[in-house]
């Protein structure tokens, strides 16, 4: 069995550069485990395949599905799909099932998000079993079959079926990136409600256009654009391979991510019995604000998208979002944490007001943040330069959340230092009442976390 570098396997997924950490002989290697171990830990013979549109997705699927098939396992293999198409297959045949996808990531990595019970995607110690068991290689062998099917036009209709639009038609810009989504975007919204303007909604796994990372600002420029020069309502950016969303406003401004998650809340409030609510730890403090002024509960968990779809479920929670734009509904019969069923339940809502969006959100509880600043720090390295961070807060008795890194709270806001599950980095995010609050944050940790990176270095 090829030697497998022991990094790509991360927090909620496995996740390298292709092909020098993840390989053809990787993706047969972890297909031979992957089949092997769900008819021996949760005897399953049958699961799901899929892959997004980077380069190298295909061969990779390929090979995964020899792996796969070489353990006895059984296929059915939608070929190339977003990530939610993929959990909407293991839904629909109640299995589990493994897609191939770096997510946001650079271009030249690729890697796989799978499930062993159902639907929702394993994590953490799940995740460190299935490693062991992988590097242990002792696998089943046998000849599993391949079903090859199309779910498409299926997925596209159970997106659709619980929308009631009102009377407001409203042009958007839509910006697949170049990703994965660029497969359905125009088979969704050109019979949704709605003018859509399209860009960059040709698949090319170069993303020419820029990289598919709506959480990036960077990466929203050309869409910012793109909604004031047509005069659009709003615009939507998808990441990807499709499970996330970011959004800007009729002003051309991005709608911070709480935001957008605050507008759901609201809508949905009066209608669900239970009025709590989840987001991760990387979140503005606006979103806990408006939810207790509702009246309902806040719920602060980890990132990481396995985690907030687990918690989501287990919790039997209508809503649940992250920073980073994975949104996650269960207020209808659906389970759904689509990007592109976001912007249909955007668009529902906008449809049954007069109002700007800019409008709707301008009494929305306001503070200062960073956005979230990614400092390089190896894999090896970047949990103890956190744990250096704990141990300086705990010293200063501040009030301190380590459910994911470390959070300190302030009288006038908070600060964040985490280790990146999804790359060799230690990310950084405050927020305050003020600017110069926020620019005090950002002077004490971020030449700290860099300290503390470099006194790693030399030990």
């Amino acid at each position: 069995m090829e030697s497998i570098n022991e990094t790509i396997f991360r927090a909620y997924d496995i996740r390298g550069v292709y092909p020098s950490e993840i390989n053809e002989q990787t993706a047969y290697t972890i297909g031979r485990s992957y089949g092997s171990y769900l008819q021996e830990k949760y005897n399953k013979n049958t699961c799901i395949v899929s892959h997004d549109n980077r380069l190298s997705s295909e061969t990779l699927s390929q090979n995964l599905i020899k792996g796969i098939t070489s353990s006895g396992c059984n296929i059915i293999n939608y070929g190339l799909t977003t990530t939610p198409m993929n959990y909407y297959g293991r839904y629909l045949n109640q299995m589990p099932g493994i897609m191939v996808t770096a997510s946001h990531n650079p271009k030249d990595d690729n890697g796989f998000k799978f499930s062993f019970d159902g639907m929702i995607n394993a994590r953490g110690e799940m995740i460190e079993d299935f490693k062991n068991y992988t590097l242990a290689g002792s696998f089943k062998s046998g000849m599993g079959k391949i079903s090859n099917s199309n779910i498409t036009d299926k997925y596209i209709e159970y997106l659709k079926y619980s929308l009631k639009f009102g009377k407001n038609k409203r042009k958007i810009v839509i910006d697949p990136g170049n990703g994965a989504t660029a497969l359905l975007v125009r088979k969704v919204f050109d019979s949704a409600f709605c003018h859509p303007i399209y860009i960059n909604d040709i698949m090319d796994g170069n993303f020419p256009a820029h990289h598919p990372d709506p959480a990036v600002r960077e990466n929203m420029v050309q869409l910012q654009k793109a909604v004031k020069d047509n005069k659009a309502d709003f615009g939507v950016a998808y990441d990807g391979d499709g499970d996330r969303i970011g959004v800007v406003m009729d002003t051309g401004e991005i709608l911070p991510i709480e935001y957008l998650m605050i507008i759901f809340i609201k809508d949905m409030f009066a209608s669900v019995a239970k009025k709590s609510f989840l987001f991760d730890i990387k979140c503005s403090k606006s979103i806990d604000d408006y939810i207790r002024m509702l009246g309902g509960n806040p719920v602060m968990y980890q990132t990481g998208a396995s985690y907030t779809q687990y918690k989501v479920h287990s919790d039997d929670l209508p809503f649940g979002g992250e920073y980073s734009g994975h949104l996650y509904f269960r207020d209808r019969d659906a389970d759904c944490g689509s990007a592109i069923y976001a912007t249909l339940r955007l668009l529902e809502i906008m449809s049954k007001t007069n109002e700007k969006m800019s409008k709707l959100v301008k009494d929305f509880p306001k503070y200062y943040a960073t956005d979230e600043i990614k400092i390089p720090v190896s894999d090896e390295q970047k949990f103890a330069v956190v744990e250096k961070i704990k141990e300086y807060a705990k010293s200063m008795n501040y009030p301190i959340n380590d459910i994911d890194g470390v959070r300190v709270t302030y009288t006038n806001g908070w600060a964040l230092v985490r280790a990146s599950n999804t790359g060799p980095n230690v990310t950084f995010r405050g927020e305050a009442t003020s600017e110069a609050g926020v620019k005090a944050l950002e002077n004490i940790y971020i030449p700290m976390i860099q300290k503390n990176s470099e006194n790693i270095d030399t030990l």
